[in-house]
């Protein structure tokens, strides 16, 4: 693994992200499209431990239940002291709320703010996934 020059600061492992900070609610209407946004994502660069700041979208059709926004707002703060790369945090996100909610669709857009002059955004979609494996 590289080794940052300069200073560093501490950060915390993985393990230290809440999933069981999330509940759910019932739901039984009709399917639709769910999106939510925050700007306030962080995380922890684990190359130098300082903060990444970006854009969470995450997109999702219920299947028989939606997430309640406050703790799922505690689930992404868990994140906030947490060393881990943009595409492991887009993968976790992917796998926690995926495996909580078994939703018929979801996908997670991660887009941290520019670093060095390149913009970089990581997207998982369910159909994609579905696609990619079948090859």
């Amino acid at each position: 693994m590289p080794v940052a020059e300069g200073r560093e600061f501490d950060f915390e492992s993985e393990k230290n992200i809440r999933t069981d900070f999330l509940e759910a609610i019932n739901y039984n209407g009709n399917p639709q499209e769910v999106t939510y946004e925050t700007d306030e994502f962080s995380a922890v660069c684990p190359f130098s431990g300082l903060p990444d700041i970006g854009k969470l979208t995450i997109i999702y059709v219920p299947y028989k239940k939606i997430v309640e926004l406050k703790s799922l707002k505690y689930y992404l703060i868990s994140f906030r002291n947490v060393g881990i790369y943009q595409e492991a945090a887009v993968n976790r996100i992917y796998n926690d709320i995926f495996k909580f909610l078994k939703p018929k669709y979801l996908s997670i857009k991660l887009i941290y703010n520019i670093r060095g002059g390149i913009l970089a955004a990581c997207i998982m979609d369910s159909d994609k996934i579905k696609k990619y494996r079948k090859k």
